[in-house]
């Protein structure tokens, strides 16, 4: 990190993290305490608070502003858009020169070779992942880990997103098999509410789950993008690439070389000199080679590590996808169950009511008669008083026929099931 300090902030910043002389908590750091940030000005403009963990699993919290943190991790404006609590992005991992910038649900830092800057908030997650994160190193500090500081802090971003996802689901099932199984057998408003409730929290769960999927997936798929990721490694080969350039440089000015002007083979030393140069041009050369095999096998070789730390947490988002969509499947069938239901009622109604207008028209027959009897007329059946009774008789018989036949007629056709 002490690459990083020289050109992070200006003298005044210096002169006022010197005049303050104390840590003031979450606010800012003095000089002596903020590593690889030194003369941090307290509560700047534009800053935000990040808690910084490092590789022995100390940490500690300061104030950042855009352009000290896009100078001190090499990224670009928008990689930061992405960790801003003020927009709602979805889930990304990134891999840049010397930084992975996640962001996934609640938990938004920088990781990069030698520290993780975490976003502070007040969220579980985020606590969840700093006391973890160092947790962890303390406790596997004097244990061998085949795994580099970075893809450490990545797994444990993973493993809280999916654990908490996972978490989501579960809660989710509970809640919304009591109330499935109540509306299948009292099918009401309030029932209906809850259901539409639940199936707008399982829509979002749905989006979010199936964005982090496709960002592991996407990220898998890629090797370029996993080769990239890798810090430690980079970090060490531009380590080691430094000295090996300080030692050309000197071997060249000893035996009167440089690099931007060419030999000239005139001159008696000329043979002599350019001997040297091809000598000196393939030793490079040949060193050159064996590094770029070297490290090619070590990239792929990482690859696969960094792939196979990416299909664990995979599988369980997968797992979680695979929960969250027979959830939606059961309320698609309770859906289904519901609507059938619902015309199983509206048949029976349809039947009742056919039922009615026959015994309606039925009834009819009475009124018909009632009212040509109703006339005023004179005739001889008015002269005999058991005519009425006989008249009310067939009538009746009449009636009753009628509607016989028409049940009959409903039967044969299966309109009605009798």
């Amino acid at each position: 990190m002490e690459g990083f300090q020289s050109p992070l902030l200006d003298s005044s910043l210096h002169e006022a993290a010197a005049s303050s002389g104390r840590c003031n908590g979450v606010e800012g750091y003095d000089k002596g305490s903020s590593r690889g940030f030194p003369g941090l000005k307290k509560s700047r403009h534009g800053s935000r608070s990040w808690i910084r963990i490092y590789q022995d699993g100390s940490s500690d919290t300061l104030e950042l502003d855009k352009a000290t943190l896009m100078k001190h991790c090499s990224l670009p404006a928008r990689d930061l858009r992405l960790l801003d609590p003020m927009f709602i992005y979805p889930s990304t991992i990134l891999g840049r020169e010397k930084a992975i910038v996640v962001s996934l649900e609640q938990i938004r830092c920088i990781i990069t070779a030698d520290e993780v800057l975490v976003m502070k908030s007040l969220d579980g997650c985020v606590v969840q992942y700093q006391s973890e994160l160092s947790k962890r190193i303390q406790t596997n500090k004097d244990q061998a880990d085949d795994l580099p500081f970075e893809f450490r802090a990545l797994e444990l971003a993973l493993e809280l997103t999916c654990t908490a996802l996972d978490a989501q689901t579960k809660e989710l099932e509970m809640e919304i098999h009591p109330v499935l199984d109540e509306l299948a057998s009292n099918i009401s408003t309030l029932n209906l509410e809850r259901v539409r409730r639940f199936k707008g929290h399982l829509l979002a769960l749905t989006q979010r789950v199936q964005k982090v999927r496709d960002e592991i997936e996407q990220l898998m798929d890629d090797d370029g993008d996993m080769a990239e990721m890798y810090l430690t490694e980079k970090k060490q080969r531009m380590e080691a690439h430094t000295p090996s350039e300080t030692h050309s440089k000197t071997f060249d000015e000893t035996h009167g070389f440089s690099r931007s002007a060419p030999v000239s083979p005139i001159g008696s030393s000329s043979a002599s000199g350019a001997q040297r140069l091809q000598r000196a041009f393939s030793s490079i050369v040949g060193s050159s080679k064996h590094g770029s095999l070297s490290y090619s096998s070590t990239a792929n070789e990482n690859i696969e590590q960094l792939e196979m730390l990416l299909e664990a947490y995979f599988v369980v988002i997968d797992n979680t996808l695979s929960k969250i969509l027979s959830l939606k499947e059961y309320i698609d069938d309770t859906e289904d169950f519901i609507n059938i239901k619902l015309g199983n009622v509206q048949n029976q109604l349809i039947q009742f009511e056919l039922l009615l207008t026959t015994a309606t028209f039925v009834a009819t027959i009475f009124t018909v008669v009632a009212g040509i009897f109703g006339m005023n007329f004179a005739d001889a059946i008015f002269d005999c008083p058991a005519a009425f009774n006989w008249i009310l008789l067939i009538t009746g018989i009449f009636c009753i026929l009628i509607y016989a036949g028409f049940l009959l007629y409903f039967r044969h056709k299966k309109v009605i099931p009798l």
